[in-house]
């Protein structure tokens, strides 16, 4: 049997078809498509989302007010989701379709699914050149869409309706697959949207994909515990994947039954709450004093769900020269990284695994009991932190003041979203985590933007788990600079035309605090970071006078002030109670840092200069360099069974 229906129409109905299933739980895993349309798309994925909600489909619309925050949107809906859900995101030929590559890297680079369906221009070529078409002179088949082949997991172009099925079906597969994963992009040019087709009604029959769970192989699970056994100051450096599989309470049971500390990257923050004795929190270039001590020195480092980004390693200088890595991962890519002994597996197994071969073994007693101490230690820097006095002489709050008083008036559950600026690191370091999901940080691509339009996909996402009888429900609080909020704050008119709610703390510090920062360690004196009026000498006048409160009340959200710790507070307590999207504006200084460690990050600075203050920050980058580590140590030879010298010689 064969239905006749439009390309996108088939499209649609394909969508809503699909669905995953892990551990015994079934659920849709397409639920919905964001879309500003335009002539690309406009009578074709357009005409069919509106033929579909007037026929009552599941499959939700949702209107964006920037593609570009679509995307981040549909991202930060599938990291809450724990990649068991994902969303489409529909934009018109041209500017509307590369508006979406800023967030198409994001996805990919984060290993988070979200299928991008950009209009293109016509495939019979009948009217070239349409409006907003790049023309090639050397190429006939080039359009603006092939721009996201690099930054795309899987890419596919449908220039005829019987490529459709094959293309859907190469997409699906590679975003429901944990090692692939990331943008999909399936370029429809305009005209074969709106073609029609006779499709077998098996394509639209329900699918369930079922999400594998990869134990490790028995040989690469065997190498690792030989490795780890030998350990005597062992460190977990827990990623991503710990929490994209559901593996904390494995995480927390391994390092419980074996005396391991833990220390987490910035996506894999909550895999242990704060307060656990195990718990160093953050590493790296962010990190705190207490986990950038113990992977100073580790003797194996045992990562489990990491990329090793090189703010996870502190650009390869927080780790011991010669510490052996284990690493586990879905991606073999990963899992190779550092000359690593490797297992590519699901997080969840292979701690499970791992757990069971140690029994028996434990790290040293005055091992775990430093990571402890340490980490105590540190918790009362951020208790100093988050309540001492404020070290700034106009009397105006800090960020770290802030983000304690943040911390202290929000539910353990609610989520802490936030990406790029000054704010990610701190809260790296600073951030009580007291739930797996309540920490949303995008440290991938660090995309100023993100913010608002990543946590309107993370209140989505758990609204929908609430829905689905999941989970309970949870506030979302975004956190986010002015510098981020300029460049886009957008989709907190759709947040509040859905009727979503959102806490935004809206930091206003006239600048970029973080660049202008590595501005100063560089040598550069905060050149061009500051939000100021141009005079005779360059962009050093007075404060713009900028009201972005008064800009966040325009969008449609309620605001409120804060200027002191005891205002704040109550202006959060206040935004929790109320059921409407609530921005609060706070001014901060952006000269006052947090507390640090001493770890580095690699950013070159100019090898001769004029100034006195660059050539001395080069002769510091030129110190920090010389303690870069290779990690080109291979894996320790088996213990057990013949090598291939041993073996008899080929007699020809």
């Amino acid at each position: 049997m064969t239905t006749r229906l439009t390309v996108a129409q088939a499209l649609v109905r394909f969508l809503e078809a699909q669905h995953v299933e892990r551990d015994g739980v079934r659920t849709p895993f397409f639920t919905g498509c964001w879309g500003i349309f335009g002539h690309g798309n406009v009578a074709g994925v357009g005409q069919a989302l509106l033929q579909h909600e007037v026929a009552g489909g599941r499959l939700r619309y949702l209107q964006g007010r920037n593609e570009q925050a679509m995307v981040h949107a549909a991202v930060g809906y599938a990291r809450h989701r724990d990649r068991t859900a994902a969303m489409a995101v529909t934009a018109s030929v041209g500017p509307g379709a590369t508006n979406m590559l800023t967030g198409a890297a994001l996805a990919t680079i984060n290993r988070l699914p979200v299928l991008l369906l950009p209009g293109d221009t016509f495939a019979t070529r009948v009217a070239q050149p349409v409006l907003q078409e790049l023309e090639s002179p050397s190429a006939g088949d080039v359009s603006v869409n092939d721009a996201f082949r690099p930054v795309s997991a899987y890419f596919d172009r449908v220039d005829r309706p019987e490529q459709l099925a094959s293309a859907l079906l190469g997409a699906t597969r590679v975003l429901v697959d944990p090692a692939l994963t990331g943008a999909v992009t399936i370029a429809l040019p305009q005209d074969v949207q709106a073609e029609a087709h006779d499709w077998p009604d098996e394509l639209f029959a329900e699918r369930t994909w079922h999400l594998a769970r990869p134990v490790p192989e028995p040989a690469a699970l065997q190498r690792a515990l030989d490795v780890v056994r030998g350990a005597r100051r062992p460190l977990v450096v827990a990623g991503g994947g710990v929490l994209y599989s559901g593996a904390d309470a494995a995480l927390r049971a391994f390092a419980e039954a074996s005396g391991v500390p833990v220390a987490e990257t910035q996506a894999g923050k909550g895999s242990l709450p704060h307060d656990h004795p195990q718990a160093l929190g953050a590493i790296g270039a962010t990190g705190t004093t207490a986990a950038d001590a113990l992977a100073n020195d580790a003797d194996v480092v045992i990562g489990i769900g990491t990329r090793y980004s090189d703010f996870t390693t502190a650009s390869r200088t927080v780790f011991a020269e010669g510490a052996r890595f284990v690493n586990v991962n879905v991606s073999a890519f990963d899992a190779h990284k550092l000359s690593a002994t490797s297992v590519v597996a699901d997080a969840r197994e292979a701690l499970v695994a791992l757990t069971a071969g140690l029994d028996g073994w434990t790290a040293p007693a005055e091992h775990t009991a430093r990571a402890t101490a340490l980490a105590q230690e540190w918790d009362r820097v951020v208790e100093a932190a988050y309540t001492g006095p404020a070290p700034a002489t106009d009397g105006r709050l800090v960020q770290s003041q802030v983000i304690g008083v943040v911390n202290e008036t929000t539910d353990p559950r609610d989520v802490v979203v936030c990406a790029a600026g000054s704010m990610p690191g701190d809260l790296h370091k600073l951030w009580r985590t007291r739930d797996r999901k309540g920490y949303h940080v995008e440290y991938g691509f660090s995309c100023m933007g993100y913010e608002v339009a990543g946590g309107l996909g993370v209140k989505m996402a758990a609204l929908d788990e609430v829905e689905a009888g999941l989970a309970d429900d949870r506030d979302v609080v975004v956190m986010v600079g002015d510098g981020s909020w300029l460049m886009m704050s957008s989709e907190l008119v759709t947040a509040v035309a859905e009727g979503v709610k959102l806490i935004v703390v809206l930091v206003q510090n006239h600048g970029f605090a973080s660049i202008g920062a590595l501005s100063e360690s560089l040598g550069s004196q905060r050149f061009g970071t500051r939000y100021r009026r141009r005079t005779a000498s360059g962009l050093d006048g007075d404060l713009l006078p900028v009201d972005l409160a008064a800009n966040a009340a325009s969008l449609g959200a309620d605001v409120l002030r804060a200027a002191t710790i005891e205002e704040l507070r109550e202006a959060v307590l206040a935004a929790r109670a109320s059921t409407r999207t609530t921005v609060i504006h706070v001014e901060t200084d952006p000269l006052v840092p947090a507390p640090d460690s001493p770890a580095w990050w690699d950013v070159p600075v100019a090898e001769v200069s004029e100034l006195a203050s660059t050539q001395e920050a080069r002769a510091a980058y030129e110190k920090h360099k010389t303690d870069q580590r290779h990690h080109l140590t291979p894996a320790p030879a088996p213990t057990t069974g013949r090598d291939r010298a041993s073996l008899p010689k080929d007699p020809s």
